[in-house]
């Protein structure tokens, strides 16, 4: 991943590190790892998988950099709703949006990953959630292409599909068909906040305001705990930056991989981590553009709720509004508590190739605590793709001589 992921430069490349260099994607060396050009992702945990370097993997996620990286790579994904897996140990970003999930190379392996982190920690509040569920074997729910007969899915069509490129299309219909003739019925569905949170050109919606306030205080708490460097706060990451510019690129022009320097970090620092009424206004009011009137609204249908939502979604807007679509818990009428709320679960699968060989993935979301749901639907539909594509496609390490660094594609 990217040093500091999203929170250290406002352009920059999606896989570069100056400790080990850039990422590549397996398919083809020439091409980044994740599917989003300068955004940052668990790459390197999808692209060893994929490889099949190892056998399992686990990465954290405030806003697409698990989902993200397991489409590009052609793995599975599961990303969990916020508090079922623990936080404790992981270097933030955001109280409210960061969780910890697995890649697997098959639905049934991501799920045993699942199970061994799925649990309360006294560490992490956000596990200590009334409505989190206990006690459960996330590999109970595997199943077979049988049990899609009478399922209904719903496709968010409006600045969602109907933005899908032409290449992806091509192989997401094949499946759908073949979804559809295992029994199941597909039917549009819409965000009904769609227009307001995803631009037309498909961009997404940002979530800066509120995540630079947690990155400041999520990030300083964590460093004032270390006590085996000199680095203890935000600031002093700055300061370290500028003082290693020619291998951390502080400043733009410093560093190819860091175009735009480290302009983020330094506007987090201006924050002071001041948690005030603009802030909580702002994280409401987005926590209810992508719950009530973004995923939940989404699997409200006139013929009845759906069994989940499925997306093409190389864009990652639906994996923004899943990420967004926590809820605040109320202290009193007038101001809500800051604690974490809960994001929204998913589950991707690779689906085949596109016209250039690199992998496309269908995502399956729900509401809050339904990854059994998602893991019961999404082993299914790999099930009945196994009986007309054969076993996962592999990686084909085209390019392999590519010297470029470094990779914005």
């Amino acid at each position: 991943m990217t040093e500091w992921a999203a929170l250290r430069s406002k352009t920059y490349s999606s896989a570069y590190s100056p400790r080990r260099g850039e990422t590549r994607n397996p398919f083809d060396l020439s091409k980044s790892p994740f599917s989003i050009a300068k955004t940052p992702a668990q790459t390197a945990l999808a692209a060893a998988l994929s490889a099949n370097i190892v056998p399992l993997a686990y990465g954290t996620e405030t806003d697409i950099s698990i989902i993200g990286p397991a489409m590009r790579s052609g793995v599975v994904g599961i990303k969990p709703t916020v508090g079922l897996s623990s936080r404790s140990g992981v270097i933030p970003i955001s109280k409210h949006f960061d969780t910890v999930g697995p890649f697997g190379r098959r639905v049934h392996d991501a799920a045993i990953g699942l199970n061994a982190i799925a649990g309360k920690d006294t560490a992490d509040d956000a596990t200590l959630h009334p409505a989190r569920p206990e006690g459960l074997d996330y590999c109970s729910y595997l199943s077979d292409k049988s049990i899609l007969k009478g399922a209904r899915f719903g496709l968010p069509w409006k600045r969602c599909w109907e933005m899908v490129a032409s290449d992806d299309m091509k192989v997401a219909t094949k499946v759908l068909d073949a979804i559809r003739r295992a029994g199941a019925q597909i039917v549009w569905t819409e965000f009904p906040s769609a227009e307001d949170r995803i631009a037309e050109d498909e961009s997404g919606t940002g979530n800066t305001l509120f995540v630079k306030v947690d990155a400041y205080n999520g990030i300083n708490q964590y460093l004032s705990k270390c006590t085996n460097t000199m680095i203890r706060s935000l600031e002093d990451v700055v300061a370290y930056n500028l003082e290693n510019r020619g291998t951390e690129g502080a400043e733009p022009g410093d560093h190819p991989a860091f175009p735009s320097g480290q302009n983020n970090l330094q506007e987090i620092v201006k924050t002071k981590g001041v948690e005030d009424h603009i802030y909580a206004s702002a994280l409401r009011h987005i926590q209810q553009k992508c719950r009530e009137e973004g995923i939940d609204g989404a699997l409200k249908h006139p013929e009845g709720d759906l069994d989940a939502l499925l997306l093409c979604d190389r864009k990652a807007v639906g994996q923004q509004i899943a990420a967004q679509a926590g809820k605040l818990h109320m202290k009193t009428k007038s101001f809500p508590s800051l604690t974490p709320g809960s994001g929204y679960p998913i589950v991707s699968i690779p689906i085949g190739l596109d016209e250039k060989g690199i992998p496309v993935a269908m995502s399956l979301h729900q509401t809050a605590w339904k990854e059994g749901a998602l893991i019961k639907w999404a082993s299914a539909i790999e099930d009945m793709l196994a009986g007309f594509q054969g076993s996962r496609r592999t990686p084909t390490y085209r390019n392999p001589m590519c010297k470029k660094i470094p990779v914005f594609e």
